[in-house]
């Protein structure tokens, strides 16, 4: 395999600096899997962002990091006897020779969604999951979590067949959620808009875009024009505050052309 040795060398390296680092600096010693958590979760959206921006220099430094992270939890936990990074990558190792019987067995499928499919009937049949929907973290953003749980419960098999059904079905969200702010009752509207927003993520999946990954170019794209709007007007000597609307969509205009 290319670069085979190359690889382990550079893996047993990383190991070996985790092992000196528990042992000699004073930060590294006193971490636990509790206070790493949040620090996970960071390089985990550190990751993301470099993804989102294409940045190959930074998916790499961040993908270092996430590694780092990984060893440092197995590091602890081998100094509780409970299991090292050997066993963290041999289990991993197991369950995806498992869970691909199609390339390990004699399995025919057909796509990836029958491999998705089998792949969440196969979690149920370990135990792993009780529900079709286990497995999705309590923690995740609502946005991910909706994704995740419409993905999971179309490899059960429910799920719109079209499209347009799906179209008809953010329609009558809408047009709901409409009634409700016409109406004034928060509560409802808070119920209403969280449909709306469920059956749009819905729509999204049919059509093969990920929200998460689309809200959030349009979150950059915003920032970045916003910041010309204020950098400009200061620049021409305005107070953003004291623009009217129509001064502040000639810069935006301005800005939707860079």
């Amino acid at each position: 395999m290319e670069r085979k040795e190359e690889k382990l060398k550079a893996f047993e390296k990383l190991c070996e600096i985790m092992d000196r680092l528990r042992a000699e600096c004073p930060w590294d010693k006193k971490q636990t899997m509790e206070s790493l958590r949040h620090l996970t979760i960071e390089e985990v959206y550190e990751l993301g962002d470099a993804i989102l921006n294409n940045d190959v220099t930074n998916i790499k430094k961040e993908l270092g990091d996430l590694m780092l992270h990984i060893i440092f939890y197995s590091k602890i936990a081998s100094e509780q006897a409970a299991f090292d990074i050997a066993d963290v990558m041999n289990e991993e190792s197991e369950k995806l020779i498992h869970r691909h019987p199609h390339i390990y067995g004699d399995v025919q499928v057909t796509g990836a969604d029958e491999v998705s499919q089998n792949w969440e009937q196969l979690k149920l049949r370990e135990g792993k999951d009780k529900s079709v929907l286990g497995g999705v973290p309590v923690s995740l953003p609502a946005l991910v979590k909706a994704m995740r749980i419409q993905e999971k419960a179309r490899s059960a098999g429910f799920d719109w067949e079209k499209p347009e059904q799906v179209w008809e079905k953010v329609v009558e969200e809408l047009n709901e959620f409409k009634n409700e702010c016409e109406k004034g009752d928060t509560e409802r509207m808070n119920a209403e808009f969280g449909d709306l927003l469920f059956s749009l993520i819905n729509y999204a999946r049919f059509l093969n875009i990920n929200p998460e990954e689309a809200l959030e170019r349009t979150n950059l794209k915003f920032i970045k024009r916003f910041s010309y709007l204020e950098s400009q007007s200061k620049a021409d000597g305005k107070v953003l505050k004291k623009m009217t609307l129509e001064e502040m969509d000639k810069y935006w205009n301005k800005a939707k052309e860079l």
